[in-house]
């Protein structure tokens, strides 16, 4: 049987996750500046299977405005392409028959709120996420409980060591929000 505290560890664990896909969804959001984040794992459609970006080319910034992207095997080319335009990203890539070139569309004001509202929305998942494990370790406590396994006594403990965990959690959410906010606001 399970102890509370590997319960609380599991969830601590599923709080982590959605943490770092907050973070990698973060770092994909287009604020202006080329980022190979961006585009890296977008899949494309090459050799019978969809694959990340990252591993049919490479992807350089030869300056802040710009993402080159030059697959290692030109066939891909058109693939490439095609996936960046389907990704909706806002970007309009331009194919010279060797690289692609996406330049960075400068960011309207409108943009900006638009990214806005798209980072709280993303903030918001992750809580959900952490609230959904948080109850998932709260169902556990409750069974064990019932199944006369720890006293009410231990089961309080324990959802207080486990609200411990999901308030810095949900700090951690709020601050990366705050910071990617200033990052879209900032000109």
């Amino acid at each position: 049987m399970p102890t509370t505290q590997q319960h609380i560890d599991a969830a601590n664990q599923e709080f982590q996750k959605s943490l770092q896909h907050l973070k990698s969804e973060f770092s994909r959001l287009q604020i202006g500046r080329a980022s190979p984040a961006l585009v890296e794992e977008l899949k494309v459609e090459a050799y019978g299977s969809l694959q990340p970006l990252k591993s049919l080319a490479s992807i350089s910034v030869p300056d802040p405005k710009t993402l080159q992207i030059q697959p290692w095997d030109r066939s891909v080319l058109g693939a490439i392409e095609k996936a960046i335009q389907t990704a909706n990203l806002g970007l309009n890539p331009v194919n010279d028959g060797r690289i692609i070139r996406l330049p960075m569309p400068p960011l309207t004001e409108e943009r900006r709120k638009e990214l806005a509202k798209v980072t709280h929305q993303m903030a918001e998942n992750a809580k959900i996420a952490i609230r959904t494990a948080r109850g998932t370790a709260h169902g556990a406590f409750k069974t064990m409980e019932e199944g006369k396994e720890i006293t009410e006594d231990e089961r309080r403990l324990s959802e207080k060591h486990l609200q411990e965990k999901v308030d810095a959690a949900n700090k951690e959410v709020e601050e990366l929000a705050k910071k990617k906010e200033q990052d879209i606001m900032t000109i």
